[in-house]
């Protein structure tokens, strides 16, 4: 069976995607910095759908546990056939006013630690096949803060990758989804209706995680799951940057 390894999957879209691909028969590999969440998880899922699951619990703002989670990418015996970077928190959008060292540890979880998670999977799954999605959002079409200049990274990286490494039979996918009901926006204290946000802006995790889903399977680079967030996605490219970054302003994906 497919083993795949899922980043920040103690909650939020991690989690859901780990229930959608153990619905699927694949065995998991799941990490998170909470050990009784990951825990949980993993016994949820295997006494569900009967599938073989690891816990790794990781912090990946530490080098160390960056490193241990890549190790076992490189792992020959029980190698991953799909990466799944999702792990990441949000801050403040005033730069100037947030803690720099909170900053620093953003720019490593957002950037640093896909980086170099990718670098082990694609050496790991060259030529014999493999997928990575990594989780960004429709905030790195726009300019935003730091949160967005990491989003832009993830989805510039991703378009290359994917051409680049599809010769040797791997797909790397930037998965861009906009407000998604996940326990990620809760924590920064967003809802439908907050910081003008229309209920109808929201997503759902499970059609999010399904959409990411195909469109890796179809080779894409980009994923946008929503029709409205692709046609936000259109309207970035001709309205004059004042407008777009009045609308940024508000809330935070």
């Amino acid at each position: 069976m497919p083993t795949a390894m899922i980043t920040g999957a103690s909650a939020g879209l991690g989690a859901e995607f780990a229930r959608q691909l153990a619905s699927r028969g694949a065995d998991l590999v799941l990490v998170a910095r909470t050990l009784s969440a990951l825990e949980a998880l993993a016994e949820e899922l295997r006494d569900r759908h009967g599938v073989l699951i690891e816990v790794l619990p990781a912090d990946l703002s530490v080098a160390e546990d960056i490193m241990a989670v890549a190790d076992r990418i490189a792992q020959e015996q029980h190698p991953i056939d799909l990466l799944v970077n999702n792990a990441g928190f949000g801050l403040p959008l005033h730069f100037a006013d947030n803690d720099i060292d909170e900053e620093v540890r953003h720019l490593r979880i957002h950037v640093e630690a896909p980086m170099r998670l990718m670098h082990a999977a694609l050496r790991a799954m060259r030529g014999r096949g493999g997928r990575i999605i990594n989780v960004a959002s429709v905030a790195g079409f726009i300019s935003r803060s730091t949160y967005s200049a990491c989003k832009q990274w993830l989805i510039g990286f991703s378009r290359w990758a994917n051409a680049e490494y599809s010769r040797d039979g791997v797909s790397v996918m930037a998965l861009c989804p906009g407000f998604t009901h996940t326990s990620f926006h809760e924590r920064m204290g967003l809802a439908p209706g907050a910081e003008g946000i229309p209920a109808f802006a929201w997503l759902n995790a499970e059609h999010v995680v399904r959409v990411g889903l195909r469109d890796a399977a179809r080779g894409r680079a980009v994923s946008v799951p929503s029709l409205r967030y692709k046609a936000a996605v259109v309207l970035t490219k001709v309205l004059p940057s004042s407008i777009t970054a009045g609308a940024a302003r508000r809330g935070r994906v």
